[in-house]
């Protein structure tokens, strides 16, 4: 990393909508060379620093300095002019246009004399930058069939056809398995070694220390502070974060007594999902459910949901036997889905907070047809607070809150249900710290109270720290059944991949 000459900062930025200030007077500076991440709990400030600094909003106050030159960035296009480019956390692509054309959009290569695009040369350069990235897909590919991870190094292509020297990612990672993340991480070195300045937003505190050369931590609006990863600590960076200390993020300090199984499933399969799945989840326990991306845990929490159709195998509820096919269905035998994927299966987010809250209950607050809007907003106020959901109205859009009270919504909106199973698919996937932490509190609640938990989840320190029993799953079936005491990271991780510890 190079420090001789800032690459980009920023003077005393203010930032308001509708009034409310969202930055306050923030110094902000990128080196060339460099990774710097940059954090804070959602709402903090973070997407809409980086998004001033790419010409998508206009500061209030403050100045833009380039390359020692005062600038005024007006939009994205000049943005990239100026050789600053952005990977958002949901790709920026043309699904039904292919590679080359989603890399040079707006830029296309024009034969000379003629404006007609020079699709030889079109196709010849994608494929030299796409090889520079080390990815293998054709550049004749359409992007609509590639994955996630492959559709950012799309929009990265893409920057590197511009010759971007800075570059901001803006969650990157958050849809990423972990090979993908290390392929990604091995990208952004490569690039830091050419010169580039990135700028790199994480929730997952992991990353940031492996990967970042400089971490910035933003609080409400307001620079907290800066710091080299090898100066400081997890447990200094979250204080920073959320303004007091946090002696554990996986707290559960509700005494809980584990009864009889409520769920029960035993040998249950189908075709090239899963295969002889049984395991059982008593009142009052969590049971965590890990494996690799792809290992077949959300199609068994589908399956039993009733979203996903089974081909064989029994599913007991207070030790009954039920045909769950629809999610109706498993809502009636008191058992609920919270999905990995909250804003695309969990919410409607065009529509309301109190409306999404209230989904799930509407024969009880419309029960002759007729909505009753006076029981629906008290319902809904109560959750509100009884989650402490941040919000401007109880009746705007869902769309518009973090991705941390979004996940309240969902939550909300279940235990209005008075589920007995409460089925969480990686419940705190991309929301804050304090978020987090706050949902895994109220898992410990909701386990105190008898609710019968299954959890799936991608994070390790999660699964260790929450469970009171871990199930691993491989390639569809169960490789790995550990109590609490029994489990390790080392263990759960061997289960997951077929590996064999020594002296195990």
């Amino acid at each position: 990393m190079t420090e001789n000459s800032s690459e980009m900062r920023t003077k005393g930025i203010d930032m308001a909508f509708g009034g409310v200030y969202v930055l306050k007077d923030i110094d902000f500076e990128i080196y060339p060379g460099e990774v710097h991440g940059l954090i804070g709990e959602n709402g903090a400030g973070k997407s809409t620093l980086i998004k001033i600094l790419a010409g998508v909003h206009q500061p209030k106050a403050g100045e833009i300095i380039l390359r020692d030159e005062v600038v005024h960035v007006p939009n994205p296009h000049a943005a990239v002019d100026m050789g600053i480019a952005m990977i958002h956390q949901e790709p920026q692509t043309f699904p039904d246009l292919d590679v080359a054309e989603n890399i040079f959009i707006g830029r296309q290569p024009m034969t000379d004399g003629l404006r007609r695009v020079d699709w030889s040369k079109m196709y010849g350069h994608a494929e030299e930058i796409l090889n520079s990235l080390g990815v293998e897909f054709d550049p004749h590919t359409k992007v609509r069939v590639l994955s996630i991870a492959d559709q950012q190094m799309v929009e990265m292509a893409g920057a590197l056809s511009q010759n971007a020297q800075i570059l901001f990612m803006d969650e990157p990672t958050a849809a990423l398995t972990p090979t993908e993340v290390e392929d990604l991480f091995a990208i952004m070195n490569n690039l830091r070694e050419q010169g580039t300045a990135i700028v790199f937003i994480s929730h997952r505190l992991e990353e940031i220390f492996d990967i970042c050369d400089r971490i910035t931590v933003l609080r409400d609006g307001e620079l907290i502070g800066e710091r080299k990863p090898k100066d400081t600590t997890t447990d200094e960076i979250i204080h920073m974060m959320v303004g007091r200390p946090l002696s554990s993020l996986y707290e559960r300090n509700v005494e809980q007594k584990i009864g009889e199984p409520v769920l029960e499933v035993k040998n249950l399969s189908r075709t090239q999902k899963f295969d002889d799945i049984t395991f059982d989840v008593k009142a009052g326990e969590v049971v965590g459910l890990a494996g690799l991306v792809g290992a077949g845990r959300t199609d068994v929490a589908r399956a039993l949901f009733g979203a996903l159709g089974i081909d064989s195998g029994t599913i007991r509820i207070d030790g009954e036997e039920v045909k769950i096919t629809r999610p109706r269905e498993a809502l009636a035998y008191g058992l609920v889905y919270v999905p990995e994927d909250r804003q695309r299966n969990g919410l409607l987010m065009q529509m309301s907070i109190e409306k999404n809250m209230t989904l799930a209950v509407l024969e009880r607050i419309a029960p002759n047809g007729w909505l009753n809007e006076k029981a629906e907003n008290n319902i809904a106020q109560e959750y509100v607070k009884k989650l402490s959901i941040v919000l401007r109205n109880i009746r705007q859009p869902v769309r518009e809150l973090s991705g941390g009270n979004q996940q309240k919504v969902v939550l909300s909106k279940w235990l209005l249900a008075e589920p007995r199973v409460m089925l969480m698919d990686e419940p705190t996937r991309g929301i804050d710290i304090g978020a987090k932490s706050e949902v895994h509190r109220l898992i410990g609640e909701l386990a105190a109270e008898g609710m019968a938990i299954l959890m799936i989840s991608s994070e390790l320190p999660e699964i260790l720290a929450m469970s009171d029993r871990i199930i691993v799953m491989r390639e569809g079936r169960i490789s790995g059944h550990f109590t609490k005491e029994e489990a390790t990271a080392e263990r759960v991780i061997a289960a997951a991949t077929g590996q064999v510890l020594e002296g195990a």
